[in-house]
């Protein structure tokens, strides 16, 4: 039985480049668990999602992150793509608004090359995670302890390997966020 997270609001913060899956079936997932959801991302409109190299369905932003506000959630969700979060990297707001949660003990959950944007807000040193495997060598350089296991769960940090992590990795996010 999933933990009911009625009354919780989570973010997920994406930009173009998105994996679809990697942001949709989190979603989900939240919200069937009784949570609220709000797609953040830099601009507002849509977001043009991914399924691998083949654009996918364009998704509505709920919030930029100029107006959202870490006090305005429980928890964050930074899904994959390869282009999503190296755009999201390069951004100071995307990177302030993931290292805030971190300062915050707020849950985070990233998943595939999502971890790019905690090394970026230089929040991974001292911690083990696991990611899409090219990211080893950054999270490593970064102090953090690289694993290949399906999913990883470090305090409030919550990540996964690939789509296929998808189900032990929202089960933990809801099981983290159910606890707060």
């Amino acid at each position: 039985m999933a933990a009911q997270l009625n009354g919780k609001t989570v973010a997920l913060l994406a930009t173009d480049g998105v994996e679809q899956v990697e942001l949709t079936q989190p979603r989900d997932a939240l919200e069937e668990a009784g949570a609220t959801t709000h797609l953040v991302a830099p601009e507002s409109g849509e977001i043009q999602s991914f399924a691998h190299h083949d654009k996918g369905d364009r998704l509505k932003v709920d919030a930029t992150l100029a107006d959202a506000s870490v006090q305005d959630y429980d928890a964050l969700v930074l899904p994959g793509g390869v282009i999503n979060p190296d755009i999201l990297r390069m951004d100071d707001a995307a990177v302030a608004f993931v290292r805030a949660f971190m300062q915050a003990g707020k849950p985070v959950a990233a998943i595939c090359h999502g971890p790019w944007t905690l090394v970026e807000a230089n929040v991974v040193s001292g911690r083990t995670l696991t990611s899409w495997p090219s990211l080893q060598t950054d999270i490593r350089n970064a102090g953090g302890e690289w694993v290949d296991e399906e999913v990883v769960v470090d305090d409030h940090l919550i990540t996964s390997r690939k789509p296929d992590d998808l189900k032990a990795f929202c089960d933990q996010l809801i099981e983290q966020l159910g606890r707060t």
